[in-house]
């Protein structure tokens, strides 16, 4: 059943660069690409260059945007059905999928050079892992099983071990931390979008948890683990030498605040209360990340 202001797929689009800048998700690129800069600031022996951060910026920018693009060429069925994603340039012809597809396919593979050339082929590769993992495993387990978060989970982690990569030339025991960090951190927030949405996704026909769980308890019991499981990950770049003390006690004060939250949605299993989950882990991520630099800074 399409919504109401889906317009048929198939018909031609008047182009539009403001349709193609939609493509790239721009919010969420822009959050891809700071998590690859502040992990690759981190692992820095010494200050990059300026021309270092660009070249990291603009070929994480380039695949994440890309990848988004292909993302949207493919579930273009599945956006025209839902309220909040009717709207995208897909559903609403101001954009052919063919044109989606070769501009996704164009930009993701010059964000790999970019990565490759300019920095090493360890952070290209990984880049290519984190893209084919989102578009050719979570994309399509999407309508199939509520498993399609936890394998989602792996690449949506990856910028993290991108930006280490793109700095230190390896992975340490550290930026497999982080990344644990990211990992963990989207359970809460995408249970959160996941409930708060259910309906969107159910008419859609994909299988998030709350769509299946429905009287909420699994899914608020995944909310409530993966949070008390994210303290004590997120304290593991302090006892492994990364960052100082000041960390230390603004993460676990950040990691309970977090899990008291994630309690109370659980418990309560309301709109207002994963809305309000939803608000702190945006939240709780920007300020850890940046918990890191300054003590680092410092």
């Amino acid at each position: 059943m399409n919504s109401p202001t889906a317009i048929p797929l198939d018909a031609a689009p008047a182009p539009s660069l403001r349709a193609y800048w939609e493509l790239l998700k721009p919010r969420v690129t822009l959050l891809v690409v700071l998590t690859t800069l502040a992990t690759g600031y981190m692992a820095a022996v010494q200050t990059p260059s300026w021309a270092w951060y660009g070249a990291l910026a603009l070929g994480t920018a380039l695949l994440a945007g890309g990848t988004a693009a292909l993302n949207q060429r493919w579930e273009r069925e599945s956006d025209a059905r839902m309220r909040r994603t009717a709207g995208r340039p897909l559903p609403t012809r101001r954009v052919t999928p063919q044109s989606a597809e070769w501009f996704g396919l164009a930009l993701a593979l010059l964000g790999l050079a970019i990565l490759w050339r300019e920095l090493n082929a360890l952070t290209a590769l990984l880049g290519l892992m984190t893209s084919v993992l989102y578009l050719l495993a979570y994309t399509p387990l999407k309508k199939r099983s509520p498993l399609s978060t936890l394998v989602g989970a792996f690449p949506g982690a990856g910028p993290v071990l991108m930006g280490w990569a793109a700095a230190a030339g390896h992975l340490s025991e550290v930026a497999w931390a982080l990344f644990t960090l990211q990992f963990l951190w989207q359970f809460p927030h995408f249970l959160a979008i996941a409930w708060l949405y259910r309906e969107d996704y159910e008419r859609a026909g994909i299988c998030m948890l709350p769509v299946v769980d429905l009287e909420a308890r699994e899914t608020g019991l995944q909310m409530l683990l993966y949070t008390l499981a994210l303290i004590p990950v997120s304290l593991l770049p302090s006892i492994l030498g990364l960052d100082g003390r000041y960390y230390f006690w603004l993460a676990l004060a950040l990691g309970c605040g977090l899990l008291a939250i994630a309690a109370r949605a659980a418990w309560r299993r309301s709109r207002a209360a994963s809305r309000a989950l939803l608000r702190a882990s945006v939240i709780y991520l920007p300020l850890i990340f940046l918990a890191m630099i300054v003590d680092k800074w410092r």
